[in-house]
């Protein structure tokens, strides 16, 4: 596919990357000639110099051939403009990146109105994936499926952990709950286990299962910290006032330290519900004040990364029960999780994710569409989620019939609201929702999981 990014900022270079890593051909649009010049040295795409609401500089830089615009610069306006500007040129598909709380409740108008098929809110999408991990506190990270019916967890398997030893064979034997790890990352290579695969310390798995099963899993896996009753935000930004909300959906009493007074009331009256601080959150003195020893969870969210990683190893010094961190440089992981901060959200990779998903999605088959995709373990695998149309090759018989490509699972399927971890017997029908796991890039649609 042919695909042009007008942005080349965090998003549209992240985003970028990730597409063209997929095989797409990728052209970028930036007015800024420096960032150019930095993102053409690093990245095998194609750049270009121009503003992104100029139809010439579109024109030239081929938006009429494009199968997908994205709209990725760091102003909503420009975004929308941009997006129109390129429907109108003859864009086939058009993603418009929309940051603004105020716009989020006018999606629907947005894209019918402005000729847009998709908007992306970085920082609505990063508050939710810190809102799942806050319901699971004993995860590292939460992928949700068909609207939440299903979620793909990831643990940490302790010297001290149930699983540490466990031969995937007995899993089902020791754990009664409906649940199946179906990945596995060892030292930095992920494995796809099959039942002779045995759970050692200091493995990430990811676990698959529905919310309820979950829940039962957690525990008698002694996975569970208690659950979480109050958070402490450090940053009041745009991903805090989101979170907070969701957070108060959720029954959390949510406390957020902003050391910029307009920012503050701004924030009163957009989260009237939540403790808002006017304060240094790097200050020790604050954060105590504030009751950082008596809060169940820490989650840093300002714009500068050193201030948040600081922040957060002092809170987990401090003995707080779950840390989240949020970078924009997601090559700090390995360091970070050397440390003891092993719960990181980088927004930008979420949007590239998401967007990964839809061009897939554009260019697979017919009888299948992808409604989910998430990069696993340093983007080694991926997990995604088909919905199976009338047609598809691998409806009609028991999956122990279908001849699957080496490296790929089944790992889950929705039916009419139901959760199901299939066996062999398992027979995928039309309307189902199918989760697979797979190395990164080798699924398109979900006939090309089967050898022909």
């Amino acid at each position: 596919m042919k695909i042009l990014i007008a942005g080349a900022g965090k998003v549209g270079r992240s985003a970028a990357g990730m597409l063209s890593s997929d095989g797409h051909d990728i052209t970028l649009i930036d007015k800024d000639s420096a960032v150019i010049s930095d993102v053409s040295n690093a990245l095998d795409v194609i750049c270009f110099e121009g503003s992104a609401t100029s139809p010439e500089a579109l024109t030239e830089a081929g938006v009429a051939e494009a199968d997908l615009f994205m709209a990725a610069t760091e102003l909503d306006e420009v975004n929308m403009i941009s997006g129109i500007a390129a429907s109108k040129l003859g864009a086939k598909h058009v993603v418009a990146r929309i940051r603004n709380p105020e716009y989020l409740s006018q999606t629907a108008f947005l894209t019918s109105a402005f000729g847009l098929d998709e908007v992306i809110n970085p920082e609505y999408e990063c508050a939710k994936e810190i809102a799942r991990i806050l319901r699971f506190p004993g995860a590292l990270g939460v992928d949700a499926f068909s609207k939440g019916e299903l979620e793909l967890v990831e643990v940490r398997i302790t010297d001290g952990s149930l699983l540490n030893g466990l031969v995937l064979r007995d899993f089902h034997s020791r754990f009664s709950a409906g649940v199946l790890v179906c990945a596995v990352n060892r030292g930095g290579k992920v494995t796809i286990p099959n039942g002779d695969f045995t759970l050692l310390a200091g493995d990430r798995a990811h676990v698959i299962g529905s919310v309820a099963q979950l829940r039962k899993f957690f525990p008698a896996a002694r996975l569970s910290s208690r659950p979480v009753k109050t958070v402490m935000i450090m940053g009041g930004g745009r991903i805090a006032a989101y979170l907070a909300q969701m957070l108060r959906d959720d029954g959390i009493s949510v406390t957020v330290i902003e050391k910029d007074r307009a920012r503050c009331d701004e924030l009163c009256a957009l989260a009237p519900y939540a403790q808002i601080i006017c304060g240094d959150g790097t200050q020790s003195t604050v954060l105590h004040d504030e009751g950082l020893d008596a809060t169940d969870a820490f989650v840093s969210l300002t714009g500068d990364d050193d201030y948040n990683i600081i922040t957060s190893m002092y809170a987990r010094h401090c003995g707080v029960g779950k840390v989240i961190t949020k970078v924009n440089r997601s090559h700090f992981r390995d360091m970070l999780d050397a440390a003891g901060l092993d719960c990181i959200v980088t927004p930008r990779e979420l949007v590239a994710q998401q967007i990964t998903r839809y061009a897939r999605s554009l260019s697979g088959a017919m009888d299948s569409s992808i409604e989910s995709l998430y990069r696993l373990a340093d983007a080694q695998a991926e997990a995604l989620e088909f919905a199976v149309s009338e047609g598809s090759a691998c409806t009609g018989k028991p999956l122990k019939e279908l001849k699957l490509r080496q490296g790929i699972l089944i790992s889950a399927l929705i039916r009419g609201g139901d959760c199901l971890i299939p066996n062999g017997g398992t027979v995928i029908l039309p309307g189902d929702h199918v989760v697979l796991i797979s190395a990164a890039g080798r699924v398109k649609d979900l006939d090309s999981v089967i050898n022909r």
